[in-house]
């Protein structure tokens, strides 16, 4: 069930109309592209916290 947290970066990205817009700005950046970059931490969170969770076939 927890996999399915990884589900959620495709679906967030996805969907390009919902974020393909210049408002508002970040650091100055439009939010088309901090929107993508806030992206990356938080799928490698969301890997990690799949990885701990699912348990070892040691």
């Amino acid at each position: 069930m927890v996999r399915l947290l990884l589900l959620l970066p495709f679906i967030g990205l996805m969907i390009v109309p919902f974020y393909n817009v210049r408002e508002p700005h970040l650091f100055g950046f439009p939010f088309f592209y901090w929107y993508q970059l806030a992206w990356v931490p938080l799928t490698s969170l969301l890997t990690y916290i799949v990885y701990r969770s699912v348990p070892r076939a040691d």
